[in-house]
């Protein structure tokens, strides 16, 4: 990874945090991306101790202002030839982001489906490079309704976050179709069930499971451990619109296979970001 530039979402803490780590040991140019200037700070001091010191972006991704600001300055790097998109969360009510979206679509969703078209340029201009988008087993729940897929007829937590790594899971396919032939590849990953922040804004029953089987969950280290073999490997050059499992390829579901609602979210995801459409390579 020498001489590589890689910008990893949710880094100050657990997976992200974890692979960013693991990734600048190995010799890349690390660009942590948090909300939490503080947090990122020490995060970044953390990491440089053992290699070239990261750089800091703070963006609050639940602002779609707030994601084309993070990519225009982004888009000023030399090169950028990873991009990891880890930033996620799970809310124990309905929130709605600043731009008036479902919060938890929002930011698991939206946020990485616009700062990865931006910064399409940048990525094409690097290529060979990789996008890496950190998505959930939990896509297996999801009842993604494309017609309300800010649940405001009935919203629940698990739905919102389940629906919301479906939308990964869809989105990360229809980008691969989309960039065939360009240089960029596209693929997912399932992490596990990890020791990170996740369910820090879950519901008190949710948080209380969560710190009773906490023991038993994988390390943040474990967890970034398929993220940043997709990031690095040389065994998947070339590979693109996998959801992987430990380091192998797997099916999602068949609700995360259907190529017209992978489109038609691409749509509506291009409406709400206010991304002028693009027409898709090779089409």
């Amino acid at each position: 990874m020498n001489g590589k530039v890689c910008v990893v979402t949710g880094a100050t803490s657990g997976i992200g945090r974890a692979a960013a780590t693991v990734l600048a040991r190995m010799g890349a140019q690390v660009v942590l991306v948090g909300r939490d200037r503080g947090r990122a700070s020490a995060a970044a001091a953390e990491i440089g101790s053992a290699s070239t010191p990261p750089k800091v972006e703070i963006a609050d991704l639940a602002s779609m202002e707030q994601v084309r600001s993070l990519a225009e300055r982004l888009s000023a790097l030399a090169r950028i030839d990873v991009l990891v998109n880890n930033a996620g969360l799970m809310l124990g009510e309905r929130r709605s982001s600043p731009d008036g979206f479902e919060y938890v679509f929002a930011v698991n969703h939206l946020a990485p489906f616009l700062l990865t078209n931006l910064l399409l340029p940048k990525l094409t201009a690097s290529a060979p490079a990789r996008v890496v988008t950190v998505t959930s087993d939990a896509h297996t729940a999801a009842r993604l309704d494309l017609d309300d897929p800010h649940l405001e007829r009935e919203w629940a937590s698990w739905r919102s976050y389940a629906n919301s790594k479906l939308a990964n899971i869809l989105f990360t396919r229809e980008l691969a179709r989309r960039l065939d032939g360009t240089g960029i590849t596209a693929n997912c990953a399932h992490p596990g069930i990890v020791r990170t922040r996740l369910f820090r804004e879950g519901k008190p029953l949710t948080r209380l499971g969560v710190s009773l089987a906490r023991p038993f969950f994988a390390s943040p280290e474990r967890g970034a451990d398929t993220i940043v073999y997709l990031a690095s490997s040389p065994d998947v050059t070339g590979q693109t619109g996998g959801y992987y499992v430990k380091r192998r390829r797997r099916e999602p579901s068949a609700a995360a296979r259907d190529e017209a609602a992978a489109r038609k979210l691409w749509e509506i995801s291009e409406k709400m970001t206010g991304l002028a459409p693009a027409r898709p390579a090779g089409s």
